[in-house]
């Protein structure tokens, strides 16, 4: 008789970056895989990472995540140099990345990391092109989110 096992996180998202909709107006969405090491990818099987505050610089031609934080583990091994805040390289091909140097130089866009997810075995990030929100931008969002989520009540409550 096989027992089977039971998986612990159901769903493939490892770490959200919810300020990023809040800050940013998000446009144009790209899927990066990360080089990482062996005690990050440790580290992130628990549950380990926080990617708020993240954001993505270009320098000679390769994407570099940068602001991340990955905390080591306590079984981590004792030879080997743990940098939680290290700028992690980003895995695009040069169609994607010649896209996002041209947006980030002449339209003057940001790029930001929004998710961290597990694809088959690999970790992947979900990053987009980005122009910031202003304060009154901001509450605009806010405001137009409260009308939605009260036309919904009017309607659930009148049907």
């Amino acid at each position: 008789m096989k027992k089977n096992k039971a998986k612990k996180n159901p769903s493939n998202t490892i770490a959200l970056n919810k300020k990023a909709r809040h800050d940013y107006f998000l446009e144009d969405k790209f899927e990066a895989g990360m080089e990482l090491q062996g005690w990050e990818i440790k580290a992130i099987r628990s549950g380990k990472v926080n990617i708020s505050d993240t954001y993505v610089i270009i320098q000679n031609g390769e994407a570099f995540l940068v602001g991340s934080r990955i905390s080591p583990l306590n079984q981590a091994s004792t030879h080997v140099i743990c940098a939680p805040e290290r700028a992690r390289k980003l895995l695009l091909n040069k169609r994607e990345l010649d896209r996002l140097i041209g947006a980030r130089d002449r339209q003057g866009y940001s790029i930001v990391a929004t998710a961290m997810y597990w694809k088959k075995c690999w970790v992947k990030l979900e990053i987009y092109l980005a122009k910031g929100k202003h304060s009154h931008d901001k509450r605009d969002t806010v405001k137009d989110r409260d009308w939605q989520r009260q036309k919904e009540r009017v309607m659930k409550h009148s049907a």
